[in-house]
C-alpha cells in the first residue's frame, strides 16, 4: 500500500522519477519511505554531516547554505516542491559540504540512500535520471558563480528576486512574492552585506520596480527588474 503523502503526488511533480520505476521497486520505495515535519529554520542536515537520505520536498520551502569566511552565510539554492537533494555527497562518498534548512514549516519525504543505491544498480533509467539531475545542477551552479562574482550589486539583487519569483511564484494577486524573505537571507542569497540589500532594495522602491512592506516585495515592473538581473 503506497504511503498517502507519496500517493499523493504520484500523478502531480513525482511523476517522472515514479513512472522509471518497476512495480517491485515502487513497493520497495513506498516501504522505505518516512514522512518528516519540521518547523520553520530548523536543521535538515548539517554541513559536515554524513549523507543517510534522499530527500523529497512535498510541501514548504528548503534553503541549502554555507558558511564562509568569518562565519557569514551563503544561500546555495532554494528548493521548492518536489525536488530532491541531499544525495550528492554520499554519490561521491563524502560528508555534506553545506546544510539545509527549512525556511517555514515543510513536510518532506526520506528514502535511505543505501536503498536509493541498490535500485540505482538495478535500474539504468533511474541511474540516468540522478545524472541528470546533479549535471543540470552543476550547471546551475557554474552560472550563479559567474553572476554573483561578476555582476554589480543591483544585477544581483534583481536576479536574486527573479530566482524567487520562478522558485516559489507570485500570491492571488499576481505581484507579490510567495515568499517571504529577512533582509538578511536576500543578502546571503545575493551575495551581499545586509546594510547593502536593504539599500538596493529601496532604490528598487524608488525607482517604482517594487513595493515593500516589511518582508513583502510587491513586483510592480518585472520586465525592468528581469532586465537589471541580466544586464547587471
Amino acid at each position: 500500500m503506497i504511503k498517502a503523502a507519496l500517493e499523493k503526488v504520484i500523478n502531480e511533480d513525482m511523476a517522472e522519477i515514479w513512472s522509471i520505476l518497476t512495480p517491485d521497486e515502487k513497493r520497495i520505495v513506498a516501504d522505505n519511505l518516512q514522512i518528516h515535519s519540521f518547523k520553520k529554520n530548523q536543521l535538515i542536515y548539517a554541513e559536515g554531516d554524513e549523507p543517510e537520505y534522499l530527500w523529497c520536498l512535498f510541501k514548504g520551502k528548503v534553503k541549502k547554505t554555507k558558511e564562509g569566511v568569518g562565519g557569514r552565510v551563503q544561500i546555495l539554492r532554494l528548493i521548492r516542491p518536489v525536488q530532491y537533494f541531499g544525495y550528492r555527497a554520499f554519490f561521491a562518498g563524502e560528508p555534506y559540504v553545506s546544510s539545509a534548512e527549512a525556511f517555514e514549516p515543510s513536510t518532506l519525504g526520506a528514502i535511505p540512500l543505501e536503498v536509493v543505491r541498490d535500485l540505482i544498480q538495478n535500474n539504468i533509467k533511474l541511474a540516468w535520471f540522478f545524472i541528470h539531475e546533479l549535471s543540470r545542477n552543476l550547471g546551475g551552479s557554474d552560472t550563479k558563480i559567474v553572476n554573483l562574482t561578476q555582476k554589480h550589486i543591483r544585477g544581483r539583487l534583481a536576479e536574486a528576486l527573479i530566482v524567487l519569483l520562478d522558485n516559489y511564484g507570485y500570491e492571488d494577486d499576481n505581484c507579490t512574492l510567495k515568499i517571504y524573505m529577512a533582509r538578511e537571507d536576500l543578502a546571503n542569497l545575493s551575495n551581499m552585506t545586509t546594510s547593502n540589500a536593504i539599500r538596493t532594495l529601496s532604490a528598487f522602491v524608488n525607482e517604482r520596480i517594487l513595493l515593500v512592506d516589511g518582508r513583502r516585495i510587491k513586483i510592480i515592473n518585472e520586465s525592468v527588474l528581469r532586465k537589471i538581473s541580466k544586464f547587471g
